[in-house]
């Protein structure tokens, strides 16, 4: 493992990013990161600039992905002295980045308030030699959902990210990749659960696949959940063609609800019919995430109920081998196990395949990122030191 101490761009914002009321730590200015292009039309009407002043910083903010005002040379310099008067471009504070030996890398990133997310660029094999990646991005600071097999449950709930916090954890990762390299694919997977940040995780969506922003492609953008049923139709209403990954990891409500402690208040009877609603109405595959644990659910036996369960919702079937973590009361199950699982659910008929754990020699595979400093501070170790102030 490489351990990278990162040097953040140069800007006068560079220790201040959203709280969680989404204002900045300096009082009275507003952070734009995190505002949609009406939001921005909106400011700028109000400091007496045409409406199309407020699309142009709209591209400047997340397009060209400007840290600060002072690159934004279309736009008057009376102007962005006015804008600075009341507003900031946040950006999130690095601490590291951890590379693992598999290519995979892990940003951790300090909030304006001291907390800590983590984030993972991941390698994808691209055309003759082309060089492109994933992004797994976080939605909360913590979880409140507790599956067993997370560590990132250990933690805890902390608090909701902004809009801005979750898209700028997307362009401060673009903004150290190399020259012609980019993000092909774009995962709401990491620290969080999506819809329990459900206002902040639309947005943040919306701004990412805005033609005129980041102009990610909608397919290019998958959101995971455990299921909140009551929210997955809704969420795709609010933001149709993005891909829906639901985390299952049971064939069972017994063992899913042992688990998965939101079974116990949404079932997976419910979660299923929603899904197989969404399927029809969507025409496009949901991807069912099922974690394997050893003993406990990764059976033939099991696979065959899992594939009766799953009769009628057009999908494909993602299993993971559980990664673990120091305290965990699992175990991974072996190839020949996993591969069983696999070829029971093929028969079947599903798309099933098993997903190769990427960055597990820094921590940075699915169910491991936390943060540690809140780890510690929890079992009474350490105390958090006061964040640094802004520049």
């Amino acid at each position: 493992m490489e351990l990278k101490q990162i040097r953040p761009e140069t800007t006068e914002n560079l220790d201040g990013c959203p709280d969680p009321a989404g204002r900045s730590l300096v009082a009275g200015k507003v952070d734009l990161k995190g505002l949609d292009e009406a939001e921005m039309v909106s400011m700028c009407e109000e400091l007496g600039e045409p409406a199309y002043r407020g699309r142009q910083l709209f591209s400047w903010i997340y397009g060209k992905r400007a840290p600060s005002f002072e690159g934004m040379t279309n736009l008057s310099k009376p102007f962005r002295e006015r804008l600075a008067e009341r507003a900031r471009v946040g950006v999130l504070a690095p601490e590291r980045l951890e590379e693992g030996a598999d290519g995979t890398g892990k940003f951790v990133w300090r909030l304006g308030d001291g907390e800590h997310i983590e984030s993972v660029r991941i390698p994808m094999p691209g055309r003759e030699g082309e060089k492109r990646w994933a992004l797994c991005i976080s939605t909360q600071v913590g979880c409140a959902m507790g599956c067993t097999f997370c560590l990132t449950a250990k933690m805890g709930f902390v608090r909701q990210l902004s809009a801005g916090e979750i898209v700028e954890q997307y362009l401060a990762a673009a903004r150290r990749l190399p020259e012609g390299e980019h993000f092909r694919n774009v995962v709401f997977m990491g620290m969080g659960e999506p819809l329990d940040n459900f206002g902040p995780t639309v947005k943040a969506a919306r701004l990412l696949i805005h033609p005129n922003g980041v102009a990610l492609s909608p397919r290019r953008l998958t959101v995971s959940t455990v299921g909140i049923t009551p929210r997955l139709k809704e969420f795709i209403e609010a933001v149709p063609g993005v891909g829906l990954a639901v985390s299952l990891h049971a064939a069972d409500e017994e063992t899913r609800s042992r688990i998965v402690p939101v079974n116990r208040k949404w079932g997976m009877a419910d979660l299923l019919r929603a899904c197989r609603e969404l399927s029809a109405h969507e025409r496009r595959r949901i991807t069912f995430e099922y974690v394997l644990l050893k003993g406990l659910n990764d059976s033939p036996e099991d696979a065959r109920r899992l594939a009766a369960r799953l009769q009628g919702v057009r999908c494909k079937i993602n299993l993971l081998p559980w990664n673990p973590f120091e305290g965990g009361s699992f175990e991974r199950p072996s190839e020949s196990r996993v591969e069983g699982f696999r070829a029971v659910l093929a028969a079947q008929g599903y798309i099933a395949t098993v997903r190769q754990s990427r960055g597990l020699d820094i921590r940075a595979a699915c169910g491991q990122l936390v943060d540690d400093v809140k780890m510690a501070e929890r079992a009474g170790k350490v105390r958090r030191s006061t964040p640094a102030p802004m520049r």
